[in-house]
């Protein structure tokens, strides 16, 4: 049969201390500090399957040494602070420069620090020696300057003291490859190009870049804008004037990438931002302005404009002002309603329906003299404004935007035409809009490659001032970073 010896606890004859004790659960071998406890064999196993080995706080170990590793700490440091040995530091210097100073330095110390923000290369992080301890055997601090840098330092002794064991930069890791494309009046802005189209052309996209340097684009895309409606009356005849022209559809998007002041109908979520580009061509559209409206005795309505197209985005063209017995027409943005017999609203803008908008509504237009005034064409920015006893509206005014590097004007609605040698004509819009006209001004078109309205027509002579003038062609802008 198998022999067993059944005891709680074994002492020591001399002295009677504890060499192995059991209490409840718990089994202790050893009898205190000034008792080491030696296990000699060819292997020695400590603890179970799927059970823990525990070392006791404030117990050191000697023997086992490090595996050569830090810990790395998950606060992320955004200050000066003293490092502990044994652990690694994410270090985020977006702020400004941090100091990190090293722990007193003993055999086998170990310490590594990352660059968290890859902002080294702007705001460095400074590894400082402790007291006496050299770095690399020299006295002088050492400078991580390098965007992404990461380095591991043990320190050896006090002649060397912390070596530098392993370094890397995480933006090493990566090539940075940019888009490269052709197609339209090629500029720069720093690091960005700029594609202009002002007729159709072609994005031909040779290379489509990676996250690491640039793979999505900034765009602009205006349409063509309404010509200004109209209807020829002599002086003294009929009192009747045509509303502004609206402005081409406006919309844009600036990359994550970019850093140009965009304008205020920036789209920064959904499907239309941060467009990503693929080694393809990109047709595009430039909408022409509608043609102008001939004056003549029956009120003419004005033409539309003609849409812009880049990718999937599509802008609107500008609907026609209206005359003296027709609204204008709806579109990117509406045209003016016109004057005389046949007040009411200005047509809609932003039709069909984006976020954000890309127009809107034309101005009213109003019944009565002396000025007969009819409703400007709906700009990007603003609806235009109405037409009253005082005159006509002006063109709502367009947006601004840095994309091709400095600020420019877009979109601006077409002012309505006047009746009567006090020039009740409106204004165009900011943007490109085109003036309306009157007896005494002879109104402009929409700006070319601004998207404009063009001005109403006004009372006047059939040759000149009675025309609805014709609406700015539009624009499609492509911007990304290439260095």
């Amino acid at each position: 049969m198998t022999s067993k010896i059944k005891v709680d606890n074994i002492n020591k004859v001399s002295d009677d201390s504890t060499i192995i004790k059991k209490c409840g659960t718990t089994t202790t071998i050893g009898s205190g500090a000034s008792n080491p406890i030696v296990v000699d064999g060819s292997a020695v196993t400590i603890g179970r399957c799927g059970g823990t080995v525990a070392l006791a706080s404030g117990a050191s170990q000697t023997g086992f040494g490090r595996t050569g590793t830090v810990d790395w700490q998950t606060t992320i440091k955004t200050g000066d602070f003293t490092a502990v040995s044994g652990e690694g530091y994410f270090v985020n210097t977006t702020s400004g420069e941090i100091d990190v100073t090293l722990p007193a330095g003993s055999a086998g110390s170990i310490v590594a620090v990352a660059d968290y923000a890859n902002t080294a290369d702007t705001n460095s992080i400074i590894l400082k020696q402790n007291g006496s301890d050299k770095i690399e055997g020299s006295t002088d601090d050492l400078t991580l300057n390098v965007e992404g840098s990461a380095v591991t330092l043990v320190f050896a002794d006090s002649t060397k003291g912390w070596i530098v064991t392993d370094t890397g930069n995480s933006t090493e890791l990566f090539s940075s490859n940019f888009v490269i494309a052709t197609g339209g009046t090629v500029t720069t802005s720093g690091n960005f190009k700029i594609h202009t189209f002002t007729g159709p052309g072609t994005f031909s996209v040779s290379d489509a870049g990676n996250p690491c340097g640039s793979n999505t684009v900034s765009y602009m895309v205006a349409a063509g804008g309404g010509s200004g409606g109209c209807k020829y009356s002599p002086p003294g005849t009929q009192n009747a004037t045509g509303g502004g022209g609206g402005a081409g559809g406006y919309r844009e998007s600036k990359a994550a990438t970019d850093s140009y002041t965009a304008s205020p109908l920036n789209a920064t979520s959904g499907p239309t931002y941060n467009i990503p580009v693929t080694a393809q061509s990109y047709p595009i559209t430039v909408g022409g302005g509608g043609a102008e409206t001939p004056g003549g005795p029956s009120g003419v309505v004005g033409n539309d404009g003609n849409p812009s197209s880049f990718s999937t985005i599509t802008s609107t063209a500008g609907g026609g002002g209206g005359s003296d017995t027709q609204g204008g027409r709806t579109g990117g943005s509406g045209g003016g309603r016109g004057g005389e017999s046949n007040p009411g609203p200005g047509a809609a803008g932003n039709t069909p329906p984006v976020s954000p908008p890309q127009g809107n509504n034309g101005g009213a237009g109003g019944a009565g003299g002396p000025g007969y005034g009819s409703g400007g064409g709906g700009g990007a920015a603003c609806a235009g404004e109405a037409g009253g006893t005082g005159g006509s509206g002006n063109g709502g005014a367009g947006v601004t935007t840095h994309i091709t590097g400095s600020p420019v004007a877009y979109a601006g609605g077409g002012g309505a035409g006047g009746y009567g040698s006090a020039c009740y004509e409106g204004s165009g819009g900011a943007g490109g809009g085109g003036t309306g006209s009157s007896p005494s001004i002879n109104g402009a078109a929409g700006t070319a490659n601004t998207g404009g309205g063009g001005g109403g027509g006004g009372t006047g002579t059939p040759t000149c001032n009675g025309k609805g003038k014709a609406g700015g062609s539009g624009v499609v802008i492509i911007r990304y970073k290439f260095q």
